[in-house]
Formats: structure tokens, sequence, C-alpha cells
């Protein structure tokens, strides 16, 4: 049933209402696929197969009822490896977690299985979700759908891969360092980072099993093959965690404008501290062209420097996952501080990322108190932007797929950009204003480069305007780009 494969869940669920499809055959057609095609992506690890035909049984008869189970009613999909699902094995790539079952589901997992969705199993990720490849000593690496060589990103990347191959129509990741926009990019899907707190992380791994606060920065979101299908899957999983339910709900705001005519449309491409790739820019460019007749375009010249924004969001972002990285890395960064004060001193230049890192890394409340007013006052910023445009266009990545790299680490590997070796860690930048100020970023597919790999366009909104800017990746796809299924792969 390969003619399912590449379906939306939108177009799913319509033949499963309509009782041309069951849920039953839904599930076998997805769970053929990946048995597959599995073995060369390694994108599905822990599997839930026959709990997930028997669901499947049941969403049938339930249908046959009368009865709605919800939105998702009888659709199977896949869940990031980092959320808890109760009595299915949830490692977040560590070894020390291989054995872990947990006794309750993730807010997320719980909300999308309430809605009548079925779990076929979780997708890998980079251990502790902290990395911009998807490897890890319980489950091993994940490789791309559109070139087996090459990386499928990280950290939501089991999660973008299942999609990109047609395993399933929908999948719910996370997102903290780019985790869902950046594998979204490189593997040619579409991504939403969603305006932070709006849905609850409990159940996210990390912090440890069985947190309860929320995580500052990281946020739990959607990936799958349309922007409407983005929607579908963030009107479930958001909204008010057990304890704020009682006295607030959400109600995101309509999208600001229905039709492509009726929007503001700013654009940054540039930036003279973080270059991007030619290959890149090339095909932003031509999206920018091809939208220029149907939009209102509005000139913002440079309307953020990174180079203020990137060392805030470092350290906030090492604040929250510094404890979380290898003890290695952070033996070194701590005995870098010394050698960044000296060159400080002496007026010599440093990397503003990795000096923010490691900086980060030792964030006394105090230091987070200077930084989160660093960050309200970006806020600020950001809301006196988005009075003069709806959604501002940006890179998602400074780069395309690139060949996998699993030795060394976040300092030692490099990312070609126009020929020349930079600094791994230099897949921050463009992903930094809009986790540092909390708004919605959808990161939608909008062409592929002669060499043959994807590259997305991030969309970034207002705060609370999550439904903007799906609104628009929906829109932007009837002009240029949308999701292109990669070459088909051999059976095993």
């Amino acid at each position: 049933m390969d003619e399912l494969s590449y379906r939306s869940a939108s177009e799913c669920l319509a033949l499963l209402r309509s009782r041309e499809l069951s849920s039953v055959e839904l599930v076998d057609s997805c769970i053929a696929r990946i048995e597959a095609l599995n073995p060369k992506i390694n994108a599905v690890v822990a599997k839930n197969y026959e709990r997930a035909r028997a669901s499947a049984r049941a969403a049938d008869a339930a249908r046959a009822e009368g009865k709605d189970l919800g939105a998702l009613h009888g659709l199977p999909m896949t869940i990031k490896d980092a959320l808890e699902t109760a009595d299915l094995v949830t490692t977040s790539g560590a070894p020390e977690l291989r054995d872990h079952m947990p006794r309750e589901n993730a807010v997320a997992v719980q909300r999308v299985i309430d809605a009548g969705a079925i779990v076929l199993g979780k997708t890998n990720l980079p251990i502790y979700a902290g990395d911009w490849q998807t490897f890890n000593e319980v489950y091993g690496r994940t490789n791309n759908p559109w070139d087996l060589s090459r990386t499928v990103g990280g950290s939501s990347g089991g999660a973008a891969a299942s999609l990109a191959a047609g395993f399933i129509p929908l999948e719910i990741g996370s997102d903290i360092g780019g985790s869902i926009r950046i594998p979204a990019n490189y593997c040619g899907v579409y991504g939403h980072k969603p305006t932070h707190g709006i849905v609850p992380a409990r159940g996210h791994i990390p912090g440890p099993p069985g947190t309860k606060s929320e995580p500052d920065l990281g946020v739990v979101g959607p990936l799958a093959r349309t922007a409407g299908d983005l929607m579908l899957a963030l009107d479930v999983i958001a909204g008010p965690d057990a304890l704020a339910r009682d006295g607030w709900a959400l109600e995101l705001p309509s999208p600001r404008a229905e039709r492509l005519k009726d929007f503001r449309v700013g654009y940054w491409l540039d930036d003279p501290l973080y270059p991007i790739d030619s290959a890149v820019r090339v095909e932003l460019e031509a999206t920018i062209e091809a939208l220029r007749p149907h939009v209102t375009l509005v000139e913002l010249g440079s309307p953020f420097q990174l180079e203020s924004i990137v060392p805030l969001y470092v350290r906030l972002l090492l604040g929250v996952i510094g404890a979380d990285m290898p003890k290695p890395l952070q033996m070194l960064t701590r005995l870098l501080l010394p050698h960044y004060a000296l060159a400080e001193r002496l007026g010599i230049k440093t990397d503003l990322i990795t000096k923010n890192a490691a900086r980060g890394m030792r964030l006394s409340h105090a230091d987070w108190n200077s930084a989160n007013e660093g960050r309200t006052r970006l806020r600020w910023q950001c809301h006196e932007v988005f009075h003069d445009i709806d959604v501002l266009l940006t890179p998602a990545s400074p780069v395309t797929a690139f060949p996998h790299q699993t030795s060394g680490n976040h300092l030692s590997r490099r990312i070609v950009v126009n020929g020349q070796k930079r600094s791994y860690m230099e897949h921050i930048p463009w992903i930094a204003l809009a986790t540092s100020a909390f708004l919605p970023a959808t990161s939608a597919p909008v062409g592929v480069t002669p060499e043959g790999l994807p590259v997305n366009m991030q969309i970034i909104g207002p705060y609370l305007g999550d439904k903007t800017t799906i609104r628009f990746a929906e829109l932007m796809a009837e002009v240029r780009g949308g999701f292109q299924p990669p070459p088909p792969l051999p059976r095993h």
C-alpha cells in the first residue's frame, strides 16, 4: 500500500472518516514500510506494533459504533524518544536509560492518544537530545533518506527522517537549539517550534525522568509533511497543564492574514558574522522572488544583530542544558574560561559562541537574571518589529545536510560554508532569535539544491502568532516549495 506512504495526516483522516480506509489497514501499511526501509535509515527505534494493531482494531470498532475518539481518530504516528511513553522504553539516547519504562505518558503524548492517535513507536535522537546529528550508543546512527551518507540533523532527527521516508504522517518532537527546525530543514519536511509555554513539556527527557518543572527555552512541537498538519497537531497538544487549566485556557489569535496578498513579509538573510552557504542562499532568494508578486515585502535591512542575540541565547541555553553535556566537554569549557577572560583583557577576539557556552555552563542566578533582562528587552524589540510585519523569513540553517560526523565533539567538528570550514556551533545563530524571544517559528521546505538536498525557510512570527506562521507556510507552498519525497530507496 505504498500509495498511502506520502498521504498527509489530514488526507489519511479523511479516508478513515469516509471508511474508504480502516485504521488497521493504515497501521499495517505504515508498519510494512518501516520494516522494509528502516534498516537503511534507522529512524524508528522502540516499536509498539502489537499494541498499535490492537488500538487500530479498537478505533475501527468505535467508528463502526458511531463513536468519535477525537481529532486524530485511528491515525498512526511516532514519537521522539525524548518524550516519555507509558510501557514503551524511553531512553533519550542514553545508555543509562536503556531499560527505562515510564509508567505514564508525557503530556503531549497523552494528548495525542486521547485524541485517538495510535503510537507505532519511538524515533531516534542524540543522547539527551543534545546534538545537531542523530546517533547514540543505544540505537546507533540515523541516516538521511535523501542521502544515506548524510545526517538527518538533531535532535528530532529520527522524527524528520520518518516523515521524509513516508513511514508515518505525523510526529511530535522538541526544540531548544533548533531541534525541530534544523532536522526539518535537513530532511525537507515541515516543523513547528511553538511559542514557548503553550505546549506542556512535562514528561520530556531531559530533565531527569519524573521532572515536573517547565524548562526555560525548550518546547514540544509537531513535525509533518504539510503545514496544515502542523496546525492539526498543535490544536491537539497545546493548552495549559493541570496546574494552570482551572484558571486559564489557551486561545491562540487567528492568522493575521488568510491570503498571501494580505501578508506583510520581512526577510533577513544576511549577517556579517554568520554567513549562509551559497547553495542555501540561492533557494532562499528564489523564494523571496517567488513571493514578491504575491505579498507585501517590507525592506527591513538588518532588523536584529546576531552579534548581540547569539551570546544572550547561548548563555541562557547552556544554563539549561550544560549539566547534560558530556563530561569531557564540560571540563574543556571550564578550562577555557580563564583564557577567554585573558583574551578580553588583551583585546583579542575569540569565538562568540564557544566563549558564551563556557560562561553559560557556569551561570549563577545573578548572571541568569541579567541574561533574562536582556531576553526581555529583546522580546520588546520583537514586539515593535511585528507591528510593521506579520512574518519574518530567515534561514533555518546555514547549510544543507552534511556528511555524518560522529567523532570528536561540538567544539572540534566543522561545517563547510562556501568552501570554508566553520564552527559546528554555527547551527545556533539563525535559530537563536525565535528561541530567545519565545517566538513561534515554522521550518518550511522551499526547494532542493542541484546536489539533491532540501532547503527550508524559517518563518518567525509574533509572540503567540503560531497560526500566522503556519498559515503563511501553507500559502507559501502554493508559489514555492512544499514537501517533495526523496528519491526512492531500494528495499532491504
